[in-house]
């Protein structure tokens, strides 16, 4: 059973690839709003998957970030996150994410506990059952 008060942190480097630009979310050459969200949420994935029991992993199903500032390319990053809630499979972190200037984003995220195999075959199957609909109608 995981306990509140994990805490995690992770740190990346502002490069082109990881910019509004780039990822589509705007023109501008600076730290993009989804690169900041994806940051949110691996350093909360990864904070609690070493806890985690054979077979179990965590997946998210909520995000709410607000992006305070820009960074430009060349800067580092890093987000701090910690779990607040943990209520049975259900996990709601606290999250801040920083610059070398300063803080950047906030937010919180929810990841629920699931079994891992069980849930990709579960995702898989309704891949397949998609494929089958589409050959249906192509003939």
């Amino acid at each position: 059973m995981l306990k509140t008060g994990i805490k995690g942190f992770r740190e990346l480097m502002v490069t082109g690839e990881n910019t509004a630009s780039a990822l589509g979310s705007g023109r501008l050459c600076v730290f993009a709003t989804p690169a900041l969200a994806g940051l949110v949420e691996r350093t909360c994935w990864e904070s609690v998957e070493p806890l985690l029991e054979e077979g179990e992993t965590t997946v998210g199903t909520a995000l709410a970030i607000k992006h305070l500032a820009p960074t430009p390319v060349g800067m580092k990053v890093w987000c701090e996150s910690r779990l607040v809630k943990a209520d049975g499979r259900c996990m709601v972190f606290q999250a801040e994410v920083f610059d070398e200037s300063g803080k950047i984003g906030e937010g919180e995220h929810e990841r629920f506990l699931v079994r891992a195999e069980r849930f990709q075959q579960k995702a898989d199957a309704k891949g397949n059952l998609q494929q089958g609909k589409e050959q249906e109608i192509n003939g």
